[in-house]
């Protein structure tokens, strides 16, 4: 049997809906002929053993179309079949009128039932519903011809016949108004839907922009916290590191090797806050709004970034191969912040994997007028179904309450507006490297 054409959406929504109607109706449909065996008992119990196998066998047809109505097709075949169960009972009843007493069988109201029933009930189109209402009035009109007395009671044949069509048309224009009805119904559910799908893109776009701004208020705060500390942290430790080199000169400590080794340690500790003081001036000194593209020596962020992220590195070995001329035009608080982002996803992919040598390698390399930089590890990778995703605002694949996962989208953005692309290559289980590039000055 050839495969009917793919469905349009509308029509998709609606087979649905006839399916969900079509079995509830077969199952209905099945019962109420079972049921009849009561009335066959009734008013023609002489025809009882006669009328009961054709009940049994519609209820067993009906059956079978049920379960084809749940198999994968059913779908598919969904029309067909609904129109199918439901002509079964109306050629039953029609039999029944000529295997009992013709124009005077009472059967004739059961014609009228399943009419009213398919018009106001099941979805069908209106073409299906007249077609329906005159398949079942020619049943009604050959069972009384065929029937031995045939039409003797003639008023009576055109008085039933002018009630059965009287109900098919009834249940046409119910059917024509039913199917209008739910058209507007699936149109607006698809235009509520097209509307939604609006809307999560703009929240989409919304929640980018928080995260930029997220991260620019971080900064911000950095830059206001940096910006207080400085003169409060830099007077007492360049009393410190002179009160450490001093002590250092004295004959006493040439002579106690324990007070030499522990004024040296304490004069590398005081060196270290002064390193991370002085990279915290690079925020601290970032005025508000200022983006434009300026002169800096990326090694000079590399390695603050480094010292920066050195509590998430304790342990790894990070090896940095770079050129000699590492100038570059760009925000230069902007890309330690995108450096930092990478060495922390870095260290975090490296801890997952458990490796016995820990590595990070950064190479900054010129690429035509531009430097390109990459920072790879040997950690855990990234699963090939969440590479389209690294870069979405708010994913991360860390516990929850461990990151936002906006580092990277915020990292994207930020590579972006220097004019170059943020990107990433892994191996699930072995590697992953980003990269991205900047501007370098023109020559003069």
């Amino acid at each position: 049997m050839k495969n009917p054409p793919p469905l349009s959406p509308y029509h998709l929504e609606l087979s649905e809906f006839r399916l969900a109607y079509s079995k509830a109706g077969s199952i209905v449909s099945i019962v109420l002929v079972l049921m009849g065996l009561g009335l066959d008992y009734t008013l023609y119990r002489d025809a009882f053993t006669t009328l009961a196998p054709a009940r049994f066998l519609v209820a067993g047809l009906t059956l079978v179309i049920l379960w084809m109505l749940h198999s994968p097709r059913g779908l598919r075949w969904v029309r067909p079949l609904t129109l199918l169960w439901l002509a079964l009972p109306q050629i039953m009843i029609a039999w029944m009128i000529w295997a009992t007493d013709g124009v005077g069988s009472i059967y004739f109201v059961g014609l009228h039932l399943a009419l009213y029933a398919t018009g106001i009930i099941l979805p069908i189109a209106f073409l299906e519903s007249l077609t329906f209402g005159l398949f079942t009035y020619a049943l009604y009109a050959i069972a009384c011809y065929l029937h031995p007395d045939g039409l003797q009671a003639f008023s009576q044949f055109a008085g039933i016949s002018l009630f059965i069509l009287f109900s098919a048309t009834i249940s046409s224009f119910c059917t024509y108004f039913n199917e209008r009805g739910r058209y507007n119904m699936f149109a607006l559910q698809r235009q509520v839907s097209e509307q939604n799908a609006s809307l999560k893109e703009i929240n989409a776009t919304l929640s980018e922009v928080k995260g930029q701004l997220l991260q620019r208020e971080k900064m911000a705060a950095i830059g206001t916290l940096s910006a207080g500390l400085l003169h409060e942290l830099n007077n007492p430790v360049n009393y410190s590191l002179m009160a450490i080199n001093m002590g250092l000169t004295s004959p006493a400590t040439e002579s106690d090797a324990m007070l030499k080794e522990s004024l040296v340690d304490a004069r590398e500790g005081m060196q270290r806050i002064q390193n991370i003081v002085t990279d915290l001036k690079t925020f601290a000194y970032q005025k508000p709004g200022q983006e434009g593209l300026r002169l800096f020596l990326l090694e000079n962020a590399v390695r603050s970034a480094l010292r920066l992220a050195g509590h998430e590195l304790k342990g790894i070995e990070v090896e940095v191969d770079m050129p000699q001329d590492t100038h570059v035009m760009g925000d230069e608080p902007a890309i330690i912040g995108v450096l930092i982002n990478l060495f922390s996803n870095a260290a975090h992919a490296i801890q997952a994997a458990q490796r016995d040598k820990p590595r990070i390698e950064v190479r900054l390399a010129p690429c035509a007028q531009r430097l390109c930089v990459s920072v790879r590890d040997n950690g855990m990778g990234i699963a090939p179904e969440n590479m389209e995703r690294v870069f979405e605002p708010f994913f991360t694949t860390r516990d929850v309450g461990a990151g936002l996962g906006l580092g990277l989208s915020v990292s994207y953005g930020i590579v972006q507006r220097h004019g170059g692309t943020l990107a990433v290559e892994s191996e699930p289980g072995s590697w992953t490297e980003f990269t991205f590039d900047l501007p370098r000055p023109s020559p003069s």
